[in-house]
């Protein structure tokens, strides 16, 4: 879904943190799993946004809705964005809470935008260490 005239935005380090497009006479600055961030800026407002906005979210909990019967805690291991004509995706896996001697399990492989079925947790949520 990124357009050549999206451009990169990326922190001192290299590392990605999403991209700013026109927008009209302005800019918007969309994030690294292509969500507009903000609306119609400035150019450094954008870069500003984007910079604020950062990428350690990236390691919050996600709920996942549609593969059980209540909402699946979930970690997101890889963000990969549609480019050069090959579809993005975003991989998620079960949230272990870190539980090295529990088995693997298998990852969900979703479509890139986000997609509404995987969302940041709400209050209601069900708590994932009760069966």
């Amino acid at each position: 879904m990124t357009a050549p005239d999206w451009t990169p935005h990326r922190r001192d380090d290299g590392e990605l943190l999403g991209w700013i497009h026109p927008n009209g006479e302005h800019w918007t600055a969309v994030d690294v799993l292509g969500r507009a961030v903000s609306g119609a800026v400035e150019w450094l407002d954008a870069e500003a946004v984007l910079e604020e906005h950062g990428i350690a979210w990236l390691a919050d909990a996600w709920m996942l809705e549609g593969e059980a019967d209540r909402p699946l805690r979930v970690r997101i291991v890889e963000v990969t964005p549609t480019a050069n004509g090959r579809a993005g995706r975003i991989v998620v896996k079960v949230d272990d809470f870190g539980d090295t001697s529990r088995p693997a399990t298998a990852p969900y492989v979703l479509e890139w935008p986000l997609p509404s079925r995987l969302r940041p947790p709400h209050a209601g949520d069900p708590d994932p260490r009760v069966l």
